[in-house]
């Protein structure tokens, strides 16, 4: 799948390029979107992963939705191919 980071919903263009993005990809297009986060570039230079540098941050946040829409997703095709 497609994800789209480094998200600015003040930003006119971010949503542009999303809207274009979404519409040539169409379902290939994760849902949730990954905000530019200023802990989100930190958490390199302190060796960490941004849910361990601080899990309470808006781009930690927006991972871990990511992770839950992409283990949704996954069974949702298991099950799919299952009943093939």
């Amino acid at each position: 799948g497609i994800v789209l980071t480094m998200y600015d919903a003040r930003n006119n263009l971010s949503a542009m390029i999303a809207g274009d993005v979404r519409n040539y990809f169409g379902e290939k297009v994760y849902s949730t979107v990954i905000p530019r986060n200023v802990r989100v570039c930190e958490a390199p230079s302190h060796g960490k992963p941004v849910i361990l540098y601080d899990y309470r941050s808006a781009g930690s946040e927006a991972y871990v939705k990511l992770a839950a829409e992409l283990l949704k997703q996954e069974r949702k095709e298991k099950t799919a191919n299952a009943k093939r």
